[in-house]
């Protein structure tokens, strides 16, 4: 059961990886959609993973994701 929500912000993502790289549950990944800037931007691929750490929103230099938690 998730203890936390992902929310990502696609017109920031700049698909960098950060947050990706960095999440301890890989919860996330970069998705085919783009965005009107024509990145690639991450989703929540395992979101019942996330345990609201929040590590991925500290690592996004963008601002692109805020966590909440449950």
């Amino acid at each position: 059961m998730a203890k936390g929500k992902i929310e990502v912000i696609k017109e920031r993502c700049k698909s960098c990886g950060y947050c990706v790289k960095y999440c301890p549950k890989q919860v996330l990944a970069i998705g085919k959609e783009v965005n009107s800037k024509g990145y690639e931007y991450v989703y929540a691929a395992n979101p019942d993973d996330c345990i609201g750490c929040a590590i991925c929103g500290r690592m996004c230099p963008d601002g692109a994701i805020d966590v909440y938690k449950l």
